[in-house]
């Protein structure tokens, strides 16, 4: 573990949260010459950065077409020429610093239904008129050479797509930073963030006086910015992973090694660790609790899609929590004029906080033309405070369950 502060100490900029936001920006910044401290409450991508699926999956939570109803055409075309570039800097960044993640390419939109099916067609179309090439529809028949399951009704492959390791990944961000001359302090959580000309992070035993400063701390703020978090809701979803498959058993699971989410609301995800495992998650649960058994949450649904793996071990289960907004689109912006912030993913963070990291960066070094397009987006908090927003939140997502489970 790195130290955590004992001074107080000055900087160019400061970023609070060592994720994927944090490292990203920290990484654009050090490499155009300015000097970082990073300062991170627990250890290294311990949030959702660490703990998430491992898929690179394109866009956002909300795609280009729901902008562009609500938003307009010219946001929708500002956001949908920054809708891919995600999944472009995480490469850049794996293969500059030779980090070693378990990169594999190619993600698989699976339809449960027809209604899904026609729905990635569309989705085929939209992303294509903004630019994004390399899709391919599946049909019922042709699904089955990606994923060895009677489940589905069709597909969509983006060849952009992919997974890799997700803790490994962000842990070589980090080494990469180091390796920039960047200072990262784990153990050290964030207090205060003070403004003015210079803006001041305290913690418990030191601070950070610095030009600029990141607040990436998404769904782990921890009363930080109370403003800030009263915008977004903590979630937690759930994870397990069996224990190595033989190498026939995963050929006939995942015959060509891509990553697979369906288009459930509350959706499956799933793929192949590096190691043989197969890795699958999903569920919600709203406010970000605990869940007692997490296992009797995802087993039943991965031997829905794979029930030739009855019997086969769990040797890991966890959860995490990522941060979902109303509007399920992400929230960036500034607090005064030095101190800016980015969270609320919901759902999309592994793409969309490198992308945060680029967009900030340039915001910083005077080019905020990008940034100021997610940042014009309306933050609303969500209806009834605290007190309501679990449980109007959890109505919804019955609601859209429902409709999968009935294909309508």
């Amino acid at each position: 573990m790195r130290p955590s502060l004992k001074d107080h100490i000055k900087t160019d900029i400061c970023i609070i949260g060592a994720g994927y936001t944090g490292m990203s920006t920290a990484l654009h910044l050090a490499e155009a010459g300015y000097r970082v401290v990073v300062l991170e409450a627990s250890r290294i991508g311990f949030g959702a950065s660490g703990r998430n699926g491992g898929q690179i999956v394109n866009s956002y939570s909300r795609d280009i077409d729901f902008i562009e109803k609500h938003y307009g055409q010219n946001v929708g075309k500002e956001m949908g020429q920054m809708a891919f570039e995600g999944g472009r800097i995480l490469r850049r960044f794996v293969k500059d610093y030779n980090i070693q993640c378990d990169l594999k390419e190619g993600g698989v939109f699976a339809a449960c239904n027809n209604r899904q099916f026609r729905e990635l067609e569309e989705k085929k179309a939209l992303w294509e008129a903004h630019g994004h090439k390399g899709l391919e529809l599946l049909d019922a028949d042709q699904i089955k050479a990606h994923v060895g399951s009677d489940r589905y009704a069709g597909g969509l492959l983006d060849n952009t797509g992919g997974h890799f390791h997700p803790l490994n990944l962000v842990l070589g961000e980090a080494a990469a930073l180091e390796s920039l001359g960047g200072t990262i302090y784990e153990g050290t959580p964030a207090l205060e963030v003070q403004e003015g000309s210079m803006a001041v992070v305290k913690t418990e035993s030191g601070s950070v006086t610095a030009d600029y400063v990141l607040v990436a701390g998404n769904a782990y703020l921890n009363g930080l910015l109370p403003k800030l978090e009263a915008k977004a809701m903590p979630c937690g979803t759930q994870v397990i992973t069996t224990e190595p498959l033989p190498e026939s058993v995963q050929k006939k699971l995942l015959p060509k090694d891509n990553c697979v989410e369906d288009c459930n609301y509350l959706l499956d995800y799933y793929r192949l660790s590096g190691d043989g495992r197969l890795i699958y998650g999903g569920g919600v649960t709203y406010g970000a609790r605990e869940p007692s058994k997490i296992e009797s949450l995802i087993v039943p649904n991965m031997l829905k899609t794979f029930p030739e793996l009855k019997g086969t071990k769990v040797d890991f289960a966890w959860t995490g929590n990522f941060l979902l907004t109303l509007m399920r689109l992400p929230q960036f912006g500034r607090i005064g004029s030095n101190v800016y912030y980015a969270q609320g993913y919901s759902g999309h963070g592994v793409t969309c906080s490198h992308l945060a990291g680029k967009v900030i960066s340039d915001a910083i070094r005077g080019q905020a033309e990008s940034f100021d397009v997610f940042a014009g987006l309306p933050q609303y908090s969500f209806p009834g405070g605290r007190l309501f927003r679990i449980p109007f939140t959890a109505m919804g997502a019955w609601y859209y369950n429902l409709r999968d489970q009935l294909g309508v």
